[in-house]
């Protein structure tokens, strides 16, 4: 069992930047393929990015590509997520995610998510 604990969301205005923390606790959590998500007000959930265990490996969405970058420090149990040049588009709550199958870029690929933090882009 992994707990997920996002933190980091506030508002911002366009073209700011913000970095969101996911802090795991629980049973082996360097072990997990991490992802970000996010989930607009009447939209689906979406893929932000994904990075492997070993942090070696990362993918991103093609909107966010150039933009975000995801990263992971082991050691303290967290990955980040590094949002700069931000978009009123952008405006979503932020979840983080965990599976232990590799890189995949759809939720239903993974176990564990956190409670979701809330990103506002002002314009």
């Amino acid at each position: 069992q992994v707990q997920l604990v996002e933190s980091g969301g506030g508002l911002v205005q366009a073209g700011g930047s913000l970095r969101l923390s996911c802090t795991a606790s629980g049973r082996i959590s360097s072990m997990y393929d991490m992802g970000w998500f996010r989930q607009a007000p009447g939209k689906e959930r979406e893929f932000v990015a994904v990075i492997g265990r070993n942090g070696d490996s990362s993918h991103y969405a093609g909107s966010v590509e150039g933009r975000f970058t995801i990263s992971r420090d082991n050691a303290k149990s967290t990955v980040y997520l590094q949002m700069n040049s931000l978009k009123v588009e952008d405006t979503a709550v932020y979840y983080c995610a965990a599976q232990f199958g590799g890189i995949y870029h759809y939720a239903s690929a993974y176990d564990y998510w956190g409670q979701g933090t809330q990103v506002t882009v002002s314009s």
